[in-house]
């Protein structure tokens, strides 16, 4: 299985600037049917500069019992950016995402710019899709066996 980020990443991906209030961070968040959103330089909106997940959401504001109107998606994103390549191997990334303890991981070219996000559930549907392959294979060896031996 040699399958790049490239191939696999969501190109396709919701941003939002650092002055986004986190209630209209979240109402995208819904819109879009995500749990993340890429924080992009206001200036140059193709650069990563942050993430905010629904997690971000719910400990920094809601357990805390703070008003989401009142904060930004740059007060509460993460901002030490773990970024993939286009070209970097899915188990590459797998392999970070594992270090970092991360469940996505935001894939930029080589200027840093944004060109998509994987998530886990990315990499568990390609794994899935592997794993199938290969109990096919094992039950074409037995079918093959059981006409051989008849």
């Amino acid at each position: 299985m040699s399958t790049r980020l490239k191939d696999l990443a969501t190109s396709i991906v919701a941003v939002v600037e650092p002055e986004t209030t986190a209630y209209v961070a979240a109402q995208l968040m819904r819109k879009h049917h995500v749990g993340s959103l890429v924080v992009v330089d206001a200036n140059e909106r193709a650069l990563p500069i942050g993430i905010v997940t629904d997690r971000d959401l719910v400990l920094a504001l809601m357990a805390e019992g703070l008003e989401s109107t009142l904060f930004t998606a740059g007060d509460i994103m993460s901002i030490n950016l773990v970024l993939g390549h286009p070209e970097m191997d899915v188990l590459e990334a797998v392999a970070l995402m594992s270090k970092h303890r991360l469940r996505r991981i935001v894939v930029a070219d080589d200027a840093g710019r944004l060109v998509g996000i994987v998530t886990m559930e990315d990499v568990l549907e390609l794994l899935a899709g592997e794993m199938a392959k290969l109990v096919e294979a094992l039950r074409g060896g037995r079918d093959r066996e059981f006409v051989q031996r008849a």
